[in-house]
């Protein structure tokens, strides 16, 4: 795999996966690609503008075309497919835009990479790997298992409807087509460059200018948090030494009830803004809960660690404390992207 093409390379996750490509595999071209929508950021990906092996194209999954063009033209050997809309607020009041991006842009890559590897000689050193998420799998009461790879699909909001269907689009065409596709599950990840929608980045941003901090219902809806740089380096070891048609779920094993990760929020930009213990608690504002909100999520990467050997390295009290100390160091970026948010 010489040529290897990143979709939402300029988003959160994207440019921290396009970041350690570029770095680790200088024998190989990473293609960064992106339609640089409102999460899309140029600016995520400045220190790899000057790097020999690595390119970015500016293009939009939803344009058949100019995906067999890209394909075509820079030679592509894998896929790392991380465009998506991923924000369910947003898929509640348009849930179009994410079929249109997250259904039919997919499949739209898939089709794209078909067509041009079988005019190439076929698919024998090409990869499609599918990143997904957990939400696929709907919810899980207190007192459940985490979710594993067996656990059937049950999405309950459109977002997490719109990513099951690209899921079984990318299982279709390895069951049909012959496709060598990897997929994989992820929890909630956090850490650096994450767009100010989603709740850490966007409650670190209250929190430094005294705005309140709305939580739906009760907060206790429990997640399951990964850093993203352990998210990066799950997909690179999948990419690299993943089973073709396998899916594997990476998780952090860092369960959370909302409001106690609000909490921990206020207190480490409290402390590192020098301001006295507690003085944002006044800021948790309850609102009206999210329609269709799912309780718990939580994964078990056991068969990832198992089988590929690898193991998230961050705890979650580290990973936390460098991402809020990451917000406040780069308050500009916060601030200019806070402003695109829809909460």
């Amino acid at each position: 795999m010489k040529n290897i093409l990143v979709t939402g390379g300029a988003g959160f996750i994207g440019s921290h996966v396009t970041r350690r490509l570029v770095h680790h595999h200088a024998e190989c071209r990473v293609v960064c690609l992106d339609a640089l929508t409102y999460a899309g950021n140029r600016e995520n990906l400045a220190d790899l503008e000057q790097m020999p092996n690595f390119c970015f194209v500016q293009a939009d999954i939803t344009d058949f075309e100019r995906m067999q063009q890209i394909f075509d033209e820079y030679k592509i050997d894998a896929v790392v497919h991380l465009a998506a809309e991923s924000h369910v607020d947003r898929s509640i009041a348009d849930p179009f835009v994410f079929a249109r991006t997250n259904v039919m842009g997919t499949l739209n890559l898939l089709e794209a990479a078909r067509r041009v590897w079988e005019q190439q000689g076929g698919f024998n050193g090409h990869r499609f790997y599918q990143i997904s998420t957990d939400e696929v799998y709907g919810a899980l009461q207190m007192d459940d298992g985490a979710f594993t790879e067996e656990h059937r699909y049950e999405p309950h909001s459109p977002y997490s409807a719109s990513k099951a269907s690209a899921d079984h689009f990318v299982r279709a065409y390895h069951d049909t087509y012959g496709l060598p596709t990897l997929i994989s599950n992820c929890s909630n990840n956090y850490g650096p460059y994450q767009f100010p929608e989603k709740l850490i980045p966007l409650f670190i941003h209250n929190i430094r200018h005294g705005k309140p901090l709305p939580v739906y219902g009760r907060g206790l809806n429990v997640r399951d948090w990964l850093y993203v740089e352990d998210h990066a380096a799950a997909i690179e070891t999948i990419l690299w030494q993943g089973k073709s048609g396998e899916t594997y779920n990476v998780g952090g094993n860092e369960e959370r009830k909302n409001i106690d990760l609000v909490h921990t929020l206020i207190e480490i930009t409290d402390r590192l803004l020098e301001r006295p213990a507690g003085t944002s608690l006044s800021l948790i504002t309850y609102v009206q809960d999210r329609a269709g909100h799912d309780l718990r999520y939580a994964i078990d990467s056991s068969k990832l660690q198992r089988e590929l050997d690898w193991h998230p390295t961050h705890t979650f009290e580290a990973g936390i404390e460098a991402t809020v100390r990451w917000y406040l160091q780069n308050g500009d970026w916060l601030d200019r992207l806070a402003a695109r948010s829809v909460r």
